[in-house]
């Protein structure tokens, strides 16, 4: 298939700037992927939607509040840096603007001098090894200092920063929120367990190559990024329970949908592993672990939509897609949801 077969109008005052509140009162698009028939509800709705015996798999990654502002400490030109991959205890992977005020022996001060970082080298398409020193703990450090690392579609500035986290997010490394995740409250979780749906956790880092975008016409040509994931025992028995007895297994994020499907296609069962992923999962893809997906609306052209049309097929989801603009539904990391089974 082709990139722009994935292409639809969005008019940008659809872009969520700012999340709902409550968190669950958010608006929920259910789309039938065997008839294609839909219906609207909101996101508290949802333990109305899914049975007793269904299983919910959520992503406890949390955010890292990435994105750093600082000076080069010789001239005092101010520099962004966003943290990408921790290579070494306070070794990192950084993007860097401008790029050009960041050269090898070049130190940088953050935070009135609590953070210091020398750049210790230029990688293969320009991003930056930072070597840091601070008092402390770095990431008691990093969440005083450091920002969330918005998408760059986003322009209002997050006034609490706990609202791009999931209310299970629990293990540090992301570098953007597993959003489908950020409609739950913990008193909608609590209300989901006790119709008898069960929840289990994995936990992928997502990285900003969540927003690369596509840039071949060809998307079989698309090279995705990888990304780190775990899955534990008792996620993996909550998995093969599941599908002994012929109950449902709902990806909660495409996050959790890619760690499920990389496990199920590398081991053909579900088993405590961990591993990188680089996963493509677009039109005629046979997935071989979810029955269902919870999942924002993406972007236009992004591996995102494609991986909702694979699994949902490609003409309910453009129809969808097309539903939703009509009625005017929020889009992307602040957005609305959908709910495919």
């Amino acid at each position: 298939m082709k990139k722009s077969d994935f292409f639809f109008d969005l008019p940008p005052e659809l872009i969520a700037q700012t999340p709902i509140e409550p968190r669950d009162h958010s608006r929920l698009l259910h789309l039938d992927r065997f008839s294609g028939e839909l219906s609207h509800h909101h996101f508290y709705d949802l333990p109305d939607l899914l049975k007793a015996g269904d299983v919910l798999i959520v992503n406890d990654s949390r955010v890292l509040p990435a994105r750093l502002y600082g000076d080069r400490e010789d001239t005092g030109a101010h520099i962004e840096v966003v943290l990408l991959e921790q290579k070494q205890i306070d070794l990192w992977e950084v993007l860097v603007r401008p790029g050009k005020k960041a050269k090898p022996g070049h130190m940088l001060v953050f935070g009135d001098g609590i953070l210091r970082g020398e750049i210790v080298d230029v990688l293969e398409g320009g991003n930056r090894l930072i070597r840091f020193t601070h008092e402390g703990n770095f990431y008691d450090v990093i969440d005083h200092i450091g920002q969330m690392p918005l998408p760059p579609y986003i322009k209002e500035k997050l006034q609490d920063k706990e609202r791009y986290q999931t209310v299970y997010s629990k293990e540090v490394g992301s570098a953007a929120a597993p959003t489908a995740g950020l409609h739950f409250t913990k008193d909608l979780m609590k209300t989901l367990t006790e119709r008898g749906i069960k929840i289990g956790y994995v936990t992928l880092h997502v990285g900003l190559g969540t927003f690369r975008p596509v840039k071949v016409e060809n998307i079989e040509e698309h090279k995705m990024h990888s990304e780190r994931y775990y899955m534990p025992e008792a996620t993996a028995r909550l998995i093969r329970e599941a599908k002994e007895a012929g109950n449902r297994v709902i990806a909660v994020g495409t996050t959790s949908c890619r760690t499920l499907e990389s496990v199920a296609q590398k081991y053909g069962d579900f088993k405590e592993c961990s591993g990188s992923t680089d996963i493509f999962i677009y039109p005629g893809y046979t997935f071989q672990a979810i029955d269902g997906l919870i999942t924002n609306f993406h972007l236009p052209e992004s591996t995102l939509i494609m991986l909702v049309s694979a699994f949902a097929g490609y003409d309910h989801v453009m129809k969808a897609y097309e539903e939703a603009v009509r009625e005017k539904y929020r889009f992307f990391s602040f957005g609305d949801a959908m709910l495919i089974i």
